[in-house]
């Protein structure tokens, strides 16, 4: 090993024990603890099986949930697209002293706690919230439209979230795109939808495909926002799980709920970032 390797890995230690001692460490007694038994009179015991994994791929229960989760995920990450491509592509065409403004805008939500925010959806979603109320009082509705403790009400509170990160993982890929590429399409006639679909778009990709994995990633695993806009009526992976470790104590069969999502997450990642990997590659040879 080198000097300058050595000098490297040096540096790096500090951050590497702090990863491995915050999140290896957790990760990996969660992971042992899923193996245990559990009696409802005994609490855990000390017999390791694949009982609990057993149980949760064997109830169809598991699995309506797990299905809730990610497409609760897909469809936020659709939507999260939809708006943040228009927006990163708007913020890059901006002169810098609106977009460092702009950018302020965007990144808003993040600097509110999600549990101040998904309040603040609570107080208007509910039944007597400000919307329903709103529309009753000028007579579009004649009763409330339910939209608290629904999926419909969670994606709408996690892509207020979630649309920053897209918006910055897209504007961060057009910031490396060539400017003379848009420049030869317009003197050669191309009207701006072609250019913008033909041109920004694909150059855009890496930025759609990193800021998907982040929000799919980061709605899948959300807390928060489904457990005070859903409730115990819609009932997604990390809801059961903290049901499982604080309501019924059965922490090893929710050590094995989590690491089944942690699974299922990662396989989807993957598996995503492969088949965009080869559409990108094909769209540039």
């Amino acid at each position: 090993m080198t000097t300058q390797t050595s000098r490297a890995w040096l540096l790096s230690a500090p951050a590497l024990v702090l990863f491995a001692v915050l999140l290896l460490v957790p990760l990996l007694m969660t992971f042992m603890l899923s193996f245990n038994s559990f009696d409802f009179y005994g609490g855990i015991g000390t017999d390791l099986s694949l009982a609990n994994y057993a149980e949760v791929l064997g109830d169809s229960y598991f699995y309506e949930i797990f299905g809730r989760t990610f497409l609760i995920a897909l469809i936020t990450t659709a939507i999260c697209a939809a708006i943040g491509v228009p927006q990163a592509y708007i913020l890059y065409r901006m002169s810098p002293f609106w977009r460092s403004i702009t950018v302020l805008i965007v990144i808003g939500p993040l600097l509110i706690s999600v549990v101040v925010r998904t309040l603040g959806w609570a107080i208007l979603l509910g039944n007597k919230g400000v919307i329903n109320t709103a529309l009753m009082d000028i007579g579009l509705i004649e009763r409330p439209i339910r939209m608290m403790y629904t999926s419909g009400g969670i994606v709408l509170a996690l892509v207020h979230v979630m649309v920053p990160f897209m918006v910055l993982a897209v504007w961060a890929a057009l910031q490396r795109q060539d400017p003379a590429t848009e420049a030869a399409a317009e003197s050669l006639g191309a009207r701006p939808r072609t250019i913008f679909f033909r041109i920004i778009l694909p150059q855009a990709i890496p930025g759609v495909l990193s800021g998907s994995l982040i929000v799919f990633s980061l709605s899948a695993s959300a807390f928060a926002t489904p457990a005070i806009l859903g409730g115990r009526r819609v009932k997604v992976v990390s809801t059961t799980v903290y049901d499982e470790f604080l309501n019924t104590l059965n922490w090893p069969l929710g050590a094995a709920i989590a690491m089944l999502l942690l699974v299922a997450v990662l396989i989807v990642m993957l598996s995503w970032n492969s088949l965009v990997e080869r559409r990108y590659g094909e769209v540039f040879e």
